[in-house]
């Protein structure tokens, strides 16, 4: 099972399109809130819309996290289809359905939670181990969020793992059920290989001109070359149009003074507290032994302050910041329950507040540090605002310039010289271009693309040598063609391929003769066991069964071992047939332990998301689900047909 899974891992991407994945990461939130009925609306789940743009956005995030955990196997084409579309469409409305549950639940999360849940994120912790508010803002603004909306999403995520949570925590895998998945995995047998190679037949072979001929007229799709077009190509991207836009010394001082509060760290500030905890509805009897209890560490502290550290350690019910003397590390507006955020904002450094009491309990805080608010200098950021500026232009002027470069290319359609001139853009050549993408070039070259191939190869462009239209090959990237040459599909003569149609019939007619001479060989031993000519023992099992080949391990671990020895005939591509005896099936001496517990978790999981997928059905039909706008596979496109 888990040798499949790494060894299909194209296989592997379609089926995660399927799985809904939690964006605790930083990646951006999308909004949850309903727009209304529009035009634009693919699905309503329990009242609320699902827009095109939603749909969309959530597929670019689906590609991305693909393409982060799959590197250079990425493959952008399995998603560019209708059902790649539809994945993410039901991961969609699965996600409203659970949102509709959690608030008909009314699941909350306590602010308590949700900061704990900050502080313990790892990418926004700095070289102290602690949360750095800095890193924060930035990571935030570099995803063009802030702190107000991303917490909120958190929150959100935060009680829809507390619903998904309760169901995937039921799941349950009887020992006797894993014991023997681990049983099957680790299973043992011990094989003798006999290989009757092709080569020790070649005497045997004797290749006669009328065989060689009739191979090739029978295979001659084998020595065909390919059509090729060679042709030339503009591109209009993002880069292009930036290349264009200039930006002056006056524009980024104005930019700058606008957007100040980009450029600034707000206030920050670091305290120490001890909490006594006492919960919201607890009795008045309570709450007073727990102010009474604050009332007297105060007392102390501000008797000696440079105690504080050492009561916190000891009495703090926060035990996270107690282990610390109390210690919360820097924070900024906000990040702390009101109480709290505004009696530390009264206090200078070093002072100690009066008892304040929050939703959690009764605080005495101690203001250990302050970190005023910082702006960077101009000429720090300049040259950051000059490109942000330069980019922002670019993305409006490229509409503009797009419909330019559409039109030119179509109505100027027999040469890209009058767009090149036009739009300030080169003319580039490519030669050798087929029909489908070449895998040895990157799929990011604007030319190396199906929908940009389609068109090149389409009657227009070659017949009529007319300029491809405009096709987008990815967001804010147009490219369009023109064919300078055709070669139509060729089949190489006969003579010229002449030795390789030998080496060709020669070895097909000698695997002929020792695949034969094996299966007569296996029906013997069926018979009548002989070890004779077999090879060394060699163990093999799911778990453990390098350098044997995937067909002939598939073939042993397959056969029937009800009675032993058993056999099991295998071809081998391009070396003969073999034969594999297996003479004992047993289970290890020693097991691996811990892998069988992680093989036990994996059933566990896989139990709990199949029992969740059941979960989210039944939430699906009470939302009452209505698609709007079925996805649908696209019509072909004409030759020529602009894709904008």
């Amino acid at each position: 099972m888990f040798e499949f899974i790494r060894s299909h891992q194209r296989l592997m991407q379609f089926l995660l399109l399927l799985l809904i994945i939690p964006s605790f990461a930083l990646v951006g939130l999308q909004s949850y809130t309903s727009f209304g009925d529009s035009a634009n609306t693919v699905a309503k789940v329990a009242g609320q819309s699902i827009t095109q743009q939603e749909l969309d956005a959530a597929q670019r995030q689906q590609m991305d996290r693909m393409r982060q955990m799959f590197g250079a196997q990425f493959d952008a084409k399995m998603f560019d289809t209708p059902a790649a579309k539809q994945g993410v469409l039901e991961n969609l409305i699965a996600q409203r359905a659970q949102l509709a549950a959690v608030t008909r639940e009314h699941l909350m999360v306590s602010d308590l939670t949700l900061q704990q849940t900050l502080l313990g994120i790892p990418e926004l912790q700095g070289t102290d181990g602690k949360f750095d508010n800095e890193k924060y803002r930035g990571l935030l603004a570099a995803q063009g969020t802030v702190p107000k909306v991303y917490e909120a999403g958190l929150r959100q995520d935060l009680a829809l793992q507390q619903l998904t949570g309760a169901i995937q925590a039921t799941a349950f895998v009887p020992k006797s059920l894993a014991l023997r998945f681990s049983n099957i995995n680790d299973q043992e047998r011990d094989i003798q290989e006999l290989v009757f190679k092709t080569s020790a037949y070649a005497s045997q072979v004797k290749v006669t001109d009328e065989m060689l001929k009739d191979y090739y007229t029978k295979n001659s799709q084998q020595f065909q070359i390919p059509e090729q077009v060679k042709a030339e190509y503009v591109v209009l991207d993002s880069a292009a149009v930036a290349a264009q836009i200039k930006v002056s010394d006056a524009d980024v001082k104005s930019y700058y003074e606008q957007n100040l509060k980009r450029y600034s760290t707000p206030e920050q500030r670091r305290a120490s507290h001890i909490l006594i905890t006492v919960n919201k509805d607890a009795t008045a009897a309570d709450k007073a032994t727990a102010k009474a209890k604050a009332e007297s560490l105060l007392v102390q502290v501000r008797k000696d302050p440079t105690e504080f550290a050492k009561l916190a350690k000891e009495n703090s019910q926060d035990t996270a910041s107690a282990e610390h003397g109390g210690d919360l590390g820097y924070f900024g507006e906000g990040m702390m329950v009101k109480p709290f955020s505004d009696a530390a904002l009264k206090l200078k450094q070093g002072e100690i507040s009066d008892v304040v009491e929050s939703d959690f309990g009764y605080h005495i805080i101690q203001l250990t540090g302050i970190k005023p608010e910082e702006v960077k200098p101009l000429a720090q950021v300049k040259d950051d605002i000059a490109a942000e500026i330069q980019k922002q232009l670019a993305a409006k002027k490229f509409a503009e310039m797009a419909e330019l470069f559409s039109d030119t290319v179509y109505e100027q359609a027999n040469s890209l010289q009058p767009v090149a001139d036009k739009l300030k853009l080169s003319i580039q050549t490519v030669a050798n271009l087929g029909r489908h993408p070449n895998p040895g070039v990157a799929p990011t070259v604007a030319y190396n693309n199906e929908k940009f191939l389609t068109a090149i190869f389409a009657d227009g462009a070659i017949k009529n040598k007319r300029n491809t239209a405009a096709i987008e090959v990815a967001p804010n990237i147009l490219v369009a063609g023109h064919v300078i040459s055709y070669k139509p599909v060729t089949t190489q003569a006969f003579e010229d391929v002449k030795e390789i149609v030998r080496a060709k019939v020669t070895q097909s007619a000698e695997a002929e003769l020792a695949q034969k001479t094996g299966v007569s060989k296996l029906a013997e031993l069926k018979a009548k066991d002989d070890t004779a000519d077999f090879g060394a023992v060699k163990t093999v099992s799911r778990v453990n069964h390098q350098g044997i080949a995937p067909n002939v391990f598939e073939a042993v671990m397959k056969a029937d071992t009800s009675k032993l020895p058993a056999y099991v005939g295998v071809a081998l591509p391009e070396q003969g047939y073999a034969i594999y005896r297996i003479g004992k099936v047993a289970q290890p001496a020693t097991v691996d332990q811990a892998r069988r517990q992680s093989e036990q978790q994996q059933i566990t999981s896989a139990l709990a998301q199949q029992e969740m997928s059941a979960y989210v059905e039944v939430l699906k039909q009470k939302a009452t689900v209505k698609i709007l706008k079925p996805i649908v596979a696209s019509a072909a496109p004409d030759d020529n047909s602009a894709s904008k």
